[in-house]
């Protein structure tokens, strides 16, 4: 028996998209172009703490250093 399509939806719109839709994920072209454009204009961010101990004091060493300079 063949298994049917995989389906989703258009994170855009909502409508469900099948996986063998040749826009998928998305509905259609304009909603790829809508989501495009959230992601040019900042509306989507993707962000997570920091938890690597090396990479805060890292950050923190510029931070102080970026703060001298302007001293």
């Amino acid at each position: 028996m063949a298994t049917p399509p995989k389906a989703l939806f258009c994170p855009t719109c909502r409508k469900v998209v099948l996986a063998t839709s040749g826009d998928f994920p998305f509905c259609s072209d304009r909603c790829r172009i809508l989501d495009l454009g959230k992601w040019a204009s900042g509306d989507y961010k993707i962000s997570s703490p920091i938890l690597d101990p090396d990479v805060l004091e890292g950050l923190d060493q510029r931070m102080r250093r970026g703060s001298e300079d302007e001293d």
